[in-house]
């Protein structure tokens, strides 16, 4: 009975200080976690909110890097689109959500242009966010219809001048870069042409064919098979070097346009105040996924080209694009709601 008892007590006391051992490690884990969130993140799936409908191009961009993410980090990225006001609803729900790395942002080239060109887009492109990493960027094509007897850059604004207002150009959207990117034209070339929105691009695209628009940019995917089959005529690209998706087709540079380069780019980003270290361990992992082979191959099919590099290079890129976008509006005296 006495070496029951002793024994007893002796399970006992090795229980207790089991236990008492398992609450120091446990402490211990989560005092270092505390230091270093990057350590053991992720710990819950991660959700990369996309401002922008199924099924569209940034949404397949935003789908393929939440995979791979999945690969890289062993964890689960949950892609969740949240549509409206140009990608304004979505990044102003990304910016209030808390600043723990397990909601992020597909950013998309709107994301600067409409901040820019609103009077109160809810979100602020440089405060309110902080940058994981650009994924891939590319040019956008300006097009034309083939009855206008501009050929060129130079011969549309010797036509545009000619006939002030008389040209129409159709955008995806008021405050979209396909809308801005012809204000930055008509500033820097002094000249007026007409903007009509639409609800994207593919419906200015086909009135463009019909001949009820002359002008258009977008995508270079977007426009590429009309293109090839003659329907429409590429004038240029919208950046400061051709794109290897259209090698006979001009950049704004070689069109006499010096300093005239807009991209389409796509970019991840956190709320504010995110830590560091989950922002460079996201970083580290989004660099491996823009370089795999795969991930590379569907880049070319969309006519963009990968952009991997460290947080503060998408810091850089964002406030200069932000700044030009901003300068833009205000030349241009536009007053969008």
């Amino acid at each position: 009975m006495q070496k029951h008892q002793k024994l007893l007590r002796t399970l006992v006391t090795r229980r207790h200080a089991l236990r008492a051992l398992s609450l120091v490690m446990l402490s211990r884990t989560h005092a270092a976690e505390a230091q270093s969130p990057a350590l053991a993140y992720p710990l819950r799936p991660v959700k990369i909110v996309i401002p922008f409908s199924p099924g569209a191009g940034t949404d397949a961009i935003g789908r393929l890097v939440a995979q791979k993410m999945e690969e890289v980090l062993g964890a689960s990225f949950i892609v969740e689109n949240r549509t409206g006001a140009s990608g304004a609803i979505g990044s102003q729900f990304v910016a209030q959500q808390p600043a723990d790395g397990y909601t992020l942002l597909l950013v998309a080239s709107p994301f600067t242009t409409v901040a820019a060109s609103m009077s109160n887009p809810g979100y602020d492109p440089v405060k309110s966010f902080a940058p994981v990493g650009m994924i891939a960027s590319g040019p956008l094509v300006w097009a034309a219809n083939n009855q206008l007897t501009a050929n060129n850059m130079q011969e549309l604004v010797a036509l545009a001048r000619s006939k002030p207002g008389a040209l129409n150009y159709g955008s995806a959207g008021t405050g979209g870069v396909n809308h801005l990117v012809l204000e930055l034209f008509k500033a820097k070339t002094g000249t007026f042409i007409t903007h009509i929105p639409y609800r994207g691009v593919a419906p200015a695209t086909l009135d463009m064919i019909a001949g009820q628009v002359q002008l258009v940019t977008g995508t270079i995917p977007a426009l590429l098979p009309f293109i090839k089959d003659g329907r429409i005529k590429a004038l240029a690209v919208t950046s400061a070097r051709r794109s290897p998706a259209l090698p006979d087709v001009p950049s704004m540079a070689e069109s006499g346009f010096k300093g005239f380069d807009v991209l389409n780019y796509f970019a991840l980003a956190a709320p504010a105040a995110t830590p560091p270290a989950v922002t460079d361990k996201l970083n580290m992992a989004l660099n491996k996924v823009v370089a795999m082979p795969e991930v590379l191959a569907r880049f070319k099919l969309d006519a963009v080209e990968a952009m991997p590099g460290p947080p503060a290079a998408q810091k850089a890129f964002i406030e200069a694009d932000y700044r030009a976008w901003r300068e833009v509006v205000r030349s241009q005296n536009l007053q969008l709601q």
